[in-house]
Parts: structure tokens; C-alpha cells; sequence
């Protein structure tokens, strides 16, 4: 295999190995959609439904937003994530070409990155609700040192999705609420890694849109103190397309590629329950990973590496599905302010042969905090939090065809999040 082969090779592992996301998110999904949510390790999001935010972990939830004299009518909550990450690589006997130190293990692949999301419900009627989320669902970033020992594994790893998210909410009766909606959501990708010195850096730049659903229940118990919520989601398939192109080769290397893609359904559950003072609250959330298998990359137009329709690489990832379990509790001193605890345990996706660079994926521990400041009447409310996220450090052994040698060592990794939320009802 020449080292333009090991290059598109690269390229195309970068593809669905490019985005590098915790703060409980599994594989490569943000479970961070809300600011309120964050502060009780998202335990309460299906079940809680304070604010608007409800509308992507449960929208059945935004029955429980509708004022009972029917005055307040709309309820709005924009989100604000600051999201750190860490990956930091040692090298634990690497061979071959990636025993060259070149520039060292790489440095921090990991840095800040802002993350949004708004949420807008309108309560139709007594019993019937229209909400919308716009949000970001996947993402992040890695990015090493371009002349890292690892350079031919991945250098820079950036992908996003963004996601629009209209739903409806019903009120069967007193004790049942039950909601649906539809997803339509665009995601792109721009990877890069070294191809060696004829052909440079190769980067891959893809992208699609994709559709699915989801559908939600809340249950509120005669108590009228507890809830007990459900809500899934579906998968949604990509047939991503785009462009490799290679920095040397004056171009005779560069073509078109098309794979498909499937981002996993997922299943939420959750209770809550208050006594005025405090609340108490459990969740877990299962995420189908496994259908994250085997994904074969087609070349589309030919280029000095084959012609179109060949197959460029057939990539196993065997991953596998994963639960997100986590508790929390909140508490009011008086009524211009709640404070938010919470943990949680979300188990890798990944397994340790197959784990890479671009997302070196583990088991990680949350611990957060939070708080509720009421602003005074119509003013609204503000929601502030902090996750920290202990991450098990992720082994690494891995051989890119055609290179010789493997790259192998650890990475040391954790996550942080300082959410700050506005949510107001008019």
C-alpha cells in the first residue's frame, strides 16, 4: 500500500472517528442540553420539566409548563455550555514510525468549546402544546500537534450536528401527558492526518441531513408531588458526502467519498418527587452504540488511487450500547433561589481494540452543582452549573495500514461544563 493509499485510508477513519465529546455523553452525543439539567447530573431530565429545556429530553413535559389559569402562555429557555475537554497522550513504547517523537505526544487535544441551544413552547390550550428546540446534539473537537508521533492516526478532528426539533404535547387526562415530534438534523464533518511526505496532509470534509423522531410520556401520580417520565428517540441515518484532498499531489490524489452513517435511537426514564422544600430526582438513559459497527467508505470519482466506486476502507468499530445512570436533588431555602447536586455513571461506547486518537472514549464519573435565581415577576429565571467529569484513562493500540509500527500509550483525560441558562414565561 503506497503512502497516498495510507493517506484516503486515514482520511476515511477520520470521518466517523472525528468528534471527541464528553460531559456524559457516550460515543460522541452531548447529553448537555440543558442548563438546569446539568446542575442534577441530568437525572431529573425526563421527569422534572421545569422550563422549556423539557422539550428535547421529554416534550410531554411542556403540559406541566402550562399556567393553570392560562395567563403565561409562552415559556422560552436559552442555554449557554462552556464545554472543556482534556486529551492528554503518554507514550507507552510506541514503534515504528510512531516511535519518532517528532513533536511529542501531541500536546492537550482537547480545549473550550461553546455550545447553545434555545427552547420555545406556546400552550395551544388548556391540554394541547407546541414547543421547538434548536440545538446541537454531537460535536466537538480534538485537534494534536501536526507533527505529533500519532500524526498519521489524526491530527485535527472536528464534527457537528445541529438540530431542529418541532413537537407536540397532549394532556390524555389528569395523570397522563403524552407528546411526539419531528427531527431534522444536519451534520458535518472536517478531519485531518498526515499522509505521509509525497501527499502531505490529507483532509476530509463531509456533511448531510438526516430526519428521525421522538416521542415522550409523563405520568403525574395522584400525589400530585411526583412524575414519573419516558422519552425516546430514533435513530437517524446520513449518507455523508464530500471531498478528500491531500496538500501534495498537485491534486491527482484528491476524490470524492460517500458513506452511511447512523447516529443511535436512545430510551430515557426518570421520576421525580418534592416535598416543597426538597426535590429528589433519578434518571438513566440507554443509547444503542452497537449499530455503530462496520461502516464501508465508497470513492465516487476516480483519482490516481482508484476508480469510482471502489472501496476505500471497510471500517470495524464493534461498538457497544452504553446506560447513563445518574441522582440528584435540589433545594429551596426560600423562593428566590434552588440549589442542584447530582452524579452520575456513564459507561464507554468504545472497546480497547478499536479505540483511537480521535476519540478516546472511556468510562467516566460525573460530579455537579448548580443553582436556580429567581429574577422577580416576569423577569424570569437564571439557571448556573458546573460538571466535572473523571474520566478513566484510555489505552491506545493502534496500527493505520500501510504505516509500519503502532502507536501505543494512554490517555489521560477529563471533561468540564459551566452552563449558564435564561428562561423566562410571558
Amino acid at each position: 500500500m503506497s503512502t497516498h493509499q495510507r493517506g484516503v485510508r486515514g482520511a476515511a477513519v477520520a470521518l466517523f472517528m472525528g468528534v471527541s465529546a464528553h460531559a456524559g455523553a457516550g460515543g460522541f452525543a452531548i447529553v448537555t442540553q440543558s442548563g438546569s439539567a446539568v446542575g442534577n447530573a441530568f437525572s431529573g431530565a425526563v421527569s422534572a420539566a421545569e422550563d422549556a429545556s423539557t422539550i428535547w429530553y421529554n416534550p410531554a413535559g411542556m403540559i406541566n409548563l402550562i399556567d393553570p389559569a392560562f395567563q403565561d402562555r409562552w415559556s422560552f429557555s436559552f442555554a449557554t455550555h462552556a464545554i472543556r475537554t482534556s486529551f492528554k497522550f503518554e507514550n507507552a513504547g510506541s514503534t515504528g514510525a510512531f516511535a519518532a517523537a517528532g513533536s511529542g505526544d501531541g500536546g492537550d487535544g482537547g480545549g473550550w468549546k461553546p455550545i447553545p441551544q434555545g427552547y420555545l413552547s406556546r400552550a395551544l390550550t388548556r391540554d394541547l402544546a407546541l414547543g421547538v428546540a434548536l440545538n446541537v446534539p454531537f460535536g466537538l473537537k480534538t485537534e494534536y500537534h501536526p507533527e505529533w508521533r500519532g500524526r498519521f492516526a489524526a491530527i485535527k478532528s472536528e464534527a457537528k450536528a445541529f438540530n431542529l426539533n418541532p413537537a407536540l404535547a397532549y394532556r390524555v387526562n389528569e395523570l397522563l401527558s403524552l407528546a411526539g415530534g419531528v427531527n431534522v438534523q444536519y451534520f458535518e464533518t472536517e478531519l485531518t492526518n498526515f499522509a505521509g511526505s509525497a501527499a502531505g496532509i490529507a483532509s476530509l470534509k463531509a456533511d448531510d441531513t438526516g430526519w428521525g423522531w421522538n416521542a415522550g410520556a409523563m405520568l403525574n401520580l395522584p400525589d400530585g408531588k411526583t412524575r414519573v417520565g419516558a422519552a425516546y428517540r430514533s435513530r437517524i441515518s446520513y449518507e455523508l458526502t464530500g471531498r478528500a484532498t491531500f496538500t501534495g499531489g498537485g491534486g491527482t490524489f484528491d476524490s470524492d467519498a460517500r458513506a452511511a452513517l447512523t447516529v443511535p435511537e436512545s430510551l430515557s426514564v426518570g421520576a421525580f418527587t418534592s416535598n416543597g422544600k426538597w426535590d429528589f430526582m433519578a434518571g438513566a438513559t440507554w443509547t444503542r452504540w452497537s449499530r455503530v459497527d462496520r461502516i464501508t467508505v465508497i470513492r465516487t470519482t476516480p483519482s490516481a488511487l482508484g476508480p469510482a466506486g471502489s472501496t476505500v476502507s471497510t471500517l470495524d468499530f464493534d461498538w457497544r450500547d452504553t446506560t447513563l445512570v445518574s441522582v440528584g436533588a435540589s433545594y429551596a431555602p426560600n423562593r428566590d433561589w434552588k440549589l442542584r447536586f447530582g452524579v452520575g455513571y456513564d459507561p464507554r461506547a468504545a472497546n480497547d481494540t478499536t479505540r483511537t486518537p480521535r476519540l478516546p472514549d472511556e468510562n467516566r464519573f460525573m460530579v455537579t452543582a448548580g443553582a436556580r435565581y429567581n429574577l422577580g415577576s416576569k423577569r424570569g429565571t437564571i439557571d448556573v452549573a458546573y460538571a466535572h467529569e473523571f474520566v478513566r484513562d484510555a489505552s491506545v493500540n493502534e496500527a493505520v495500514p500501510g504505516v509500519p509500527g503502532r502507536l501505543i500509550g494512554t490517555f489521560n483525560n477529563s471533561s468540564d461544563v459551566v452552563s449558564v441558562q435564561y428562561n423566562l414565561r410571558f
